[in-house]
């Protein structure tokens, strides 16, 4: 009776450990930080969209569908990365590099995710739905691919990653319209200083897969990566006004913007004049900061 009751213990903690594992593999497998970012952006743009009115069922519908899309996307990254990421510590232990989830299953998963985000985003729009699509393709099959070929592929990655803003706004106008491609640019702009910090960063790890980032011409870590982020920081401070223009926003939320975009050109100057861990780390950071403000700064304004 004692050993029934310890095996009954025993297979109910095995239970319980295999759900653990099996919902961080699937966390490890959306990257579900990332793609609930992705789902802040386009829920936010959507509400700037809207003048600050909340439609519930619509953020519910593009929030789920956004994430579904980013999912699958994530999800057929690593399908495409898996030998890769078994060669660099901080992706050794996702579930296809360490053969927990096979490709076909991963392959399923994507293809459900993406079909029933898909039809989710088609409620709004067909512009919406195809954007989307758009998102997914480039991210999956183009960015992926070119990041062992050249640096360039941080360009094309920049535009999957900045869709969300006008995927938001375009679900609620229908159209691609002058504030989609404003805070399209914005998201834009922002991304090359993020993703170049994080890059340096990781500089080591990601060289054992071969991956090349940094848009250096020897590929290496030196002052142009910092340079060109500055000149991008500068650019996304330009281009953090067309809201204001466009008469969409007031002037506060294009201070606001401008403030930020100034403090992250600073953080870029610094990774050109410095060259160090410690600078790519602050610009890193203040990134990580500067694209939640903006957009909250931005949906304040309109409200």
């Amino acid at each position: 009776m004692q050993d029934q009751k310890t095996n009954t213990r025993t297979a109910n903690v095995g239970i319980f450990d295999d759900l653990r594992q099996s919902i961080s593999d699937y966390n490890k497998l959306f990257k579900t930080k990332l793609s609930l970012l992705v789902v802040f952006s386009a829920v936010v743009s959507f509400m700037i969209a809207s003048e600050g009115t909340i439609n519930a069922l619509g953020v519910l519908v593009l929030g789920l569908g956004g994430f579904l899309i980013t999912a699958a996307a994530n999800t057929l990254n690593q399908v495409l990365e898996r030998e890769y990421d078994q060669q660099m510590i901080r992706t050794a232990d996702r579930p296809l590099a360490t053969g927990r989830m096979t490709v076909s299953k991963a392959v399923l998963i994507a293809g459900f995710l993406s079909l029933i985000g898909i039809i989710l985003l088609a409620f709004f729009n067909p512009w919406t739905a195809l954007l989307g699509t758009i998102s997914l393709i480039l991210y999956a099959f183009v960015y992926t691919p070119m990041k062992r070929v050249s640096p360039i592929a941080v360009m094309i990655g920049a535009v999957p990653g900045a869709l969300p803003t006008a995927i938001g706004v375009v679900a609620f106008d229908g159209v691609i319209s002058n504030l989609a491609l404003a805070l399209f640019a914005i998201q834009f702009f922002w991304q090359f200083p993020h993703f170049w910090a994080i890059a340096w960063v990781g500089d080591e790890d990601y060289k054992k897969a071969g991956f090349q980032l940094l848009p250096s011409k020897t590929g290496e870590k030196d002052e142009n990566t910092g340079f060109q982020s500055f000149i991008y920081a500068i650019l996304l401070i330009i281009v953090s006004w067309m809201p204001y223009y466009l008469e969409v926003t007031g002037i506060l939320s294009a201070v606001v913007l401008t403030v930020i975009g100034v403090v992250y050109a600073f953080y870029s100057w610094k990774l050109y004049k410095d060259c160090t861990r410690e600078a790519a780390l602050r610009l890193m950071f203040c990134s990580f900061i500067y694209l939640p403000v903006a957009l909250i700064a931005l949906l304040v304004d309109v409200i």
